[in-house]
């Protein structure tokens, strides 16, 4: 649940990378006959086409925020201590901590970045996730304090959601395979060892959530949308399944786990609600009941105790993070911690119920943990990450504005702007889009916004367009299928508002998405490229046909119900009317396109295409394609390199405009 607010930075290259090098020197430079010639050039592990090199004071620049690491808390250990994930130097990796203020001390030394951690109940060894080159067909490893990880999985598979029986002696998780949408739930005694037995296996995605104490049955979630979960209780004598409330209305599902006693389930679902709420539910009724009425926020993530005594929640008002700790059976609050105003990355009872972990990130801080004695009512903290060269009093400290869109619908936005800026001074733009749709930008360490704030002097806005998560799944469905698209007429309002802002200046505006915020991107440079000077999209969907018809088929089902079926022809006549490569022509302002070439979610296709189309109508684009990447860049020199790239294509075009 928590896992895209670390920020991951690994820097070794993979042993692989040398073929998907070749590969990206084949594709990364699409040309026509009769077109210019694009220049085009190595570095590291990039293909770096139609770029120019980077100035000596860029990459000064550029290391100055790229230093700062985060301590993301991953599980505890049995004898109180922490396992946390941070960066020393190259990748992230994984870190014991044995008490509060204690050294970090390395435990895992991969070339490729941890992606999560979790111990095995009762052992001081642990369950870890990694996959390859960014390619998200990860691996689940064991391994202690000390000594050499066991490889659990198969390799060729995609292996997640691990969970355990209170006294670690079984282990599930759910695994895809290359090329089909079925997924398998598997069973392992991770002690022990031995060969995985086959749990169950489903045509769609389902993902194990909890063991009952007696191991006699489990929980697990089959994920048709974003928007619709559907809970199974699995009998694991006889490998049947039985849905739980199959009569209730379409729902959202997470994290649903086991109350004490083993007849009733305790999860977070927007059932009957707008917003996610936390709930009790009837195993044999599927009867809910609510758990805190009247929240008019999303409870974003909660934990309990062993007993079922202690419950900690978290609720995300306005995309800052509000702790909560009460008594679950009397509903009575217990002494509550006073946190620094930013967002959770982590809450978790210790294994004796005594400690609360939790991981905070905020504006000017890239994230730590504290303990909460929740006997006591002390708040200790357990690390103190740095931000590099960076002073945190000179960093920008976004602002909530929200404007009104076409339909009159509020839309919400941080906006960073520059600090020294003299006031009544017009700075440019950068319009940042995030991706998901169903994410939402959140007040968290952003070092890109306060790069772009600090050494381009650009205000930077980040929108929570309609679609996003955090403001209830009405919000979240306003641009579903057919209504794609006023989404990007959300950005036209705010272009709107942006001209009436006397400190903005809207001659030199750019706009700038990864993922869905690429698609973002390039949608509303086709839509407002005469009220822009530029683009930048890293890895976004340029054609939603081969988009869906490409991405892997583990998670295409789920698409499809978000964006359309493009096999139904009413639909895919939506699709193509409303995908960036048909209306590419109208792009007249320079583009930056960046691709990692393992992206299994939006494969590398989309990003050629629309280079090759924008260069043939004699639009410029530059083009980074990066061959040990997938969807986001997790090594740190390709981090730094794409920033760099950035820098010196945003500042051109801000520089080519005269200020007004």
């Amino acid at each position: 649940m928590f896992k895209h607010f670390a920020a991951s930075l690994t820097l070794v290259a993979l042993a692989a990378g040398a073929s998907a090098q070749t590969i990206a020197q084949q594709t990364a430079s699409p040309q026509t006959a009769g077109a210019p010639a694009v220049s085009q050039r190595q570095v590291g592990s990039a293909t770096l086409s139609g770029v120019p090199e980077i100035p000596a004071d860029v990459r000064e620049a550029v290391q100055r925020y790229q230093n700062s690491r985060a301590a993301q808390f991953e599980d505890w250990l049995p004898d109180g201590s922490m396992l946390i994930a941070t960066r020393f130097g190259a990748t992230q990796q994984l870190h014991h901590v044995a008490k509060p203020g204690a050294t970090r001390t390395q435990v895992t030394f991969g070339a490729e970045p941890i992606a999560s951690a979790t111990v095995i109940p009762g052992t001081d060894r642990f369950v870890m996730t990694r996959d390859t080159g960014g390619d998200e067909w990860f691996q689940l490893y064991t391994r202690g304090l000390t000594g050499t990880a066991q490889q659990l999985t198969q390799a060729g598979t995609r292996n997640g959601s691990p969970v355990f029986s209170k006294d670690g002696s079984l282990l599930a998780w759910a695994r895809a395979t290359k090329g089909s949408a079925a997924y398998t739930i598997l069973g392992v005694d991770p002690k022990a060892g031995g060969t995985p037995r086959t749990l169950y296996q489903a045509d769609g995605a389902v993902a194990p959530a909890d063991i009952a104490p007696d191991k006699s049955r489990l929980i697990f979630v089959r994920s048709l949308s974003n928007r619709e979960d559907q809970l199974f209780e699995l009998d694991l004598a006889t490998g049947k399944a039985r849905r739980i409330a199959p009569k209730a209305e379409v729902a959202v599902y997470q994290s649903p786990r086991y109350l004490p006693g083993g007849k009733k389930l305790i999860a977070i679902s927007d059932r009957g609600n707008d917003t996610r709420q936390l709930v009790e539910i009837d195993l044999a009724t599927g009867a809910q009941m609510v758990l805190i009425p009247g929240l008019k926020w999303d409870v974003e993530s909660y934990d309990l105790t062993d007993d079922g005594r202690v419950l900690a929640y978290a609720v995300n008002e306005d995309g800052f993070s509000r702790v909560v700790v009460q008594d679950r059976i009397t509903r009575r609050a217990l002494p509550q911690p006073t946190l620094p105003k930013g967002v959770l990355t982590a809450l978790k009872f210790s294994p004796d119920g005594k400690q609360l972990a939790i991981g905070l990130t905020s504006a000017t801080s890239a994230g730590d943990v504290w303990s909460w004695d929740v006997d006591g009512g002390e708040l200790t903290r357990w690390t103190t990450s740095e931000l590099g060269d960076l002073d945190p009093a000179q960093l920008a400290e976004p602002e909530l504005i929200r404007f009104k869109s076409f339909d009159g619908l509020s839309v919400p936005a941080f906006v960073y702007r520059p600090k020294g800026v003299p006031a009544g001074t017009r700075t440019p733009v950068i319009i940042d889009i995030h991706g998901g749709p169903e994410a939402q930008t959140r007040p968290i360490w952003n070092y890109g916004a306060q790069y772009f704030a600090d050494v381009l002097k650009a205000t930077v806005i980040l929108p929570n367009v309609r679609g996003s998560d955090g403001y209830g799944k009405r919000y979240l469905n306003l641009d579903n299928a057919e209504k794609r698209e006023d989404s990007v007429k959300d950005i036209g309002a705010l272009l709107d508002w942006i001209a009436e802002q006397p400190n903005l200046d809207a001659n030199r505006v750019a706009v700038y998405g990864q993922s869905y915020g690429g698609y973002m991107s390039l949608a509303v440079m086709t839509h407002y490229s005469d009220r822009l000077v530029g683009g930048v999209e890293r890895y976004g969907i340029s054609n939603w046909i081969t988009f869906l018809e490409n991405t892997e088929a583990y998670r295409r089902d789920n698409r499809r119900a978000e964006y359309g079926d493009e096999r139904d022809p009413k639909m895919r006549a939506v699709l193509e009317r409303v995908s960036p490569i048909t209306n590419v022509d109208r792009i007249k302002k320079p583009m930056l396109v960046m691709q990692g070439a393992n992206d299994p979610r939006v494969p590398q296709l989309e990003s050629d295409q629309v280079v090759e189309k924008l260069r043939q109508n004699g639009n410029e684009a530059w083009y980074v394609l990066f061959a040990d990447e997938g969807h986001g860049f997790l090594k740190k020199p390709n981090n730094d390199l794409r920033r760099e790239v950035e820098t010196v294509f945003l500042r051109r075009l801000f520089e080519q405009q005269p200020a007004r």
